[in-house]
């Protein structure tokens, strides 16, 4: 059964500030990482997961395709599921919009 309560990640806090890379050979900091140690997780335990990606050093495109794009290659979620489930904080909207669209490329 899911917790009710938001489950909050903040990627420079529980992560690193240096996230890089798309897979795990890639460096410990990879999206393949953070997806399957992090996000995962969160997500089978909690009806909501907020992801702040704030506080970092930047993010590679390959690292947060990785994340998210990902997400949709797994064949438990669907991006209805996920727009629902995942919030995604920053204070730099392009980020936001880059992840939207990650999101809707890998469902093709």
């Amino acid at each position: 059964m899911l917790q009710t309560e938001t489950k909050v990640i903040d990627i420079a806090s529980v992560f690193t500030r240096f996230p890089a890379g798309r897979f795990r050979e890639d460096g410990p900091f990879s999206g393949e990482r953070f997806r399957d140690d992090l996000l995962i997780p969160a997500l089978e335990q909690h009806d909501r997961v907020t992801v702040n990606l704030d506080g970092t050093m930047g993010y590679g495109s390959s690292f947060l395709e990785e994340v998210f794009g990902g997400l949709l290659r797994k064949p438990v979620y669907a991006i209805q599921d996920l727009n629902a489930r995942i919030e995604l904080k920053s204070k730099d909207r392009s980020l936001i919009n880059e992840i939207r669209e990650y999101l809707t490329a890998s469902r093709s």
